[in-house]
């Protein structure tokens, strides 16, 4: 026969692991909440994106081509409608200040490309005035942006 004698281990071992334990940090993260930020972060920014077109409506004519990469972010944008009005930006001006308003805007000097929208109803004429008056600023540069067209 065998008997087991209990010894204490300075006064209470066992108490003090389970009251360690009970109060220990909990080593896992928890991710549910931060995927659903997310989701919702990526819900809202889908809704939002097509709002944040910037400039004046336009219908563009459609072409075929290779997309030009813009090298900054917020580039110069001039805008021909149907009517003939002339906008830079959204602002909409004379087009016989267009030159004067593009002067004041060279700060980094004339290498910047100037991208011209026109509506497609707008009279050739009228689109190729406003060229003249971009090249009168002191801008060589200048990109025409259109549609991709169907088919």
């Amino acid at each position: 026969m065998g008997a087991s004698v209990k010894t204490q281990q300075g006064g209470g071992g066992r108490r003090r692991g389970r009251r360690g334990r009970r109060h220990a940090a909990m080593s896992e993260i928890n991710v549910t909440p931060m995927v659903d930020v997310m989701l919702v972060l990526l819900i809202i920014f889908m809704v939002a994106a097509p709002l944040l077109q910037v400039g004046v409506p336009v219908e563009l004519p459609e072409s075929k081509g290779k997309q030009l990469a813009a090298k900054k972010q917020d580039p110069l944008i001039i805008t021909v409608q149907a009517s003939g009005d002339v906008y830079i930006g959204e602002t909409k001006v004379p087009l016989d200040e267009v030159p004067a308003k593009l002067k004041g805007i060279a700060k980094n000097g004339y290498d910047d490309t100037i991208f011209v929208r026109g509506d497609k109803g707008t009279n050739y004429g009228a689109v190729l005035k406003v060229m003249g008056r971009i090249v009168e600023g002191g801008f060589t540069k200048v990109s025409f942006v259109s549609d991709l067209e169907n088919g």
